[in-house]
This record gives C-alpha cells, sequence and structure tokens, in this order.
C-alpha cells in the first residue's frame, strides 16, 4: 500500500534534484516514489526505487509524462516478487527481480 512519504511533510519541501517536492509516496513493502518540478536538470523529476535493490531518476519536460500513477504500480508489481532474505529460493528468484527491474527502466527511462 502507498502512503504519503513521512505524513505529507516533504511535500513543498526540496528535493534530491533541486526542485520542488510535489509527490513523495512510500509503499509499506518498501519502495519510495518521488516527483518534483522546477529542478536543476529538467523541469520535472521523479526518483523512484525499491529499497536494496535499485534507485532510478528520471527527467521530464511536463507532469503528464512523469507517469507517476503508472510507476507506482509498477514498483509494486517488482514488490510482489521480492523474495524475503530467509527464501530458500531467493538467490533463484533473484533473476525474475532482476528481468522486472530492466523492464521498470526501459518502459520509465
Amino acid at each position: 500500500m502507498w502512503r504519503a512519504h513521512d505524513d505529507g511533510a516533504t511535500i513543498g519541501q526540496p528535493g534530491s534534484e533541486g526542485g520542488v517536492t510535489v509527490r513523495d509516496e512510500e509503499h509499506d513493502s518498501g519502495a519510495r516514489a518521488t516527483l518534483e518540478r522546477e529542478c536543476e536538470h529538467g523541469l520535472w523529476a521523479v526518483t523512484c526505487g525499491v529499497y536494496g535493490w535499485f534507485f532510478h531518476t528520471r527527467f521530464l519536460g511536463s507532469e503528464a509524462e512523469a507517469e507517476f500513477p503508472a510507476m507506482l504500480d509498477e514498483l509494486a508489481a517488482i514488490l510482489d516478487i521480492v523474495p524475503r532474505v530467509d527464501d530458500p529460493e531467493r538467490e533463484a528468484k533473484r533473476d525474475a527481480v532482476c528481468e522486472a527491474i530492466s523492464r521498470f527502466v526501459t518502459r520509465f527511462p
């Protein structure tokens, strides 16, 4: 489930890309996505990732280009296949997670 990161305290604050934070969502299972406007390297930026797996930043010309809701859905889908630390098949499942991350980065360059 996605929730406002830090109970929404980051909205309106400077983001990691030097912009103003517009949305900042965190998933209960370990992911975060932040949307910023007026960034140093572009008009808009999305910074996202799954904790312990990957981190990705996109620079865009408009908020619509960010596809923020679709990104949240895809991040949640990746979380669904991340194996638990105690999963005896963890290494075997790692490849599927890496492939899903690769598809995510290709879809949201």
